[in-house]
């Protein structure tokens, strides 16, 4: 049984590039009573780590094997390129793959990106990770196409990066082991999916507070037979019905 399921914490694994932060602060303040603890892993092993129990629930990058796992796809990222701030792409505001089609591209073998067919120049070396690749283009190697957030994550002054228009996306999503839904997996579904805390579908919502003084019956306006109407009530009497 995991810490998850005793309530004890509440383990979440995130890819590089993603900020789960604001999820976090969430779960904190609903949930003070169960600690969250982060677990930064590779992108290659994200999947490997939930089936194997390493966390309850986490971020990772599609396509991912859904062999055991349960998935929701959540947000879609720009795709950009980073090059050497002299780079001629520095001075557009977009770019389309042919654009890099003279470039030596970096395809690290951590790439976010899924190619059916790799742009640009074949480069002469695959770096293991993104960011032996980010080292690579600082020193005027070749390019590297990234979701926006890898950039961000490995930024440097350096380099810059520009959108490219027509490249594939790097998909977020959210996944868990299939076979261990836990009450504590629902609620954080329930704050990914930005249900607030009085949702009835989650299972921190506050009972209704009842009233202290006890409804008033509703006063009927219906003009049934026998019925007298409020309005027939109130309306003053005909000169012919005074006395």
């Amino acid at each position: 049984m995991t810490d998850g399921e005793t309530g004890r914490t509440f383990r979440l694994a995130y890819v590089p590039g993603v900020t789960p932060a604001k999820w976090v602060n969430v779960w904190t303040e609903r949930m003070p009573d169960v600690p969250i603890t982060l677990v930064a892993v590779p992108a290659a092993e994200a999947a490997g780590l939930l089936r194997n129990g390493g966390a309850d629930a986490g971020f990772v990058r599609l396509p991912v094997d859904r062999d055991g796992l349960s998935v929701i796809p959540l947000y879609v990222e720009t795709t950009v390129v980073m090059v050497s701030k002299d780079h001629a792409v520095a001075a557009a505001d977009e770019v389309s793959i042919a654009d890099l089609v003279d470039d030596e591209v970096f395809h690290p073998l951590d790439d976010a990106i899924e190619w059916t067919a790799p742009p640009g120049l074949p480069a002469s070396t695959r770096p293991a990770t993104t960011a032996d690749a980010v080292e690579l283009v600082a020193a005027g190697a070749g390019v590297l196409v990234v979701p926006l957030s890898l950039a961000r994550l490995h930024h440097r002054r350096d380099l810059t990066h520009r959108p490219v228009a027509d490249a594939p996306q790097s998909q977020v999503a959210l996944t868990w082991p299939a076979d261990a839904t836990t009450d504590l997996v629902e609620d954080f579904i329930g704050i990914v999916r930005g249900r607030t805390a009085n949702s009835s579908r989650g299972r921190t919502s506050a009972a209704p507070r009842r009233s202290r003084h006890p409804s008033r019956p509703r006063e009927e306006t219906g003009t049934a037979a026998g019925t007298e109407t409020r309005a027939e009530r109130l309306r003053p009497p005909d000169r012919a019905d005074r006395p």
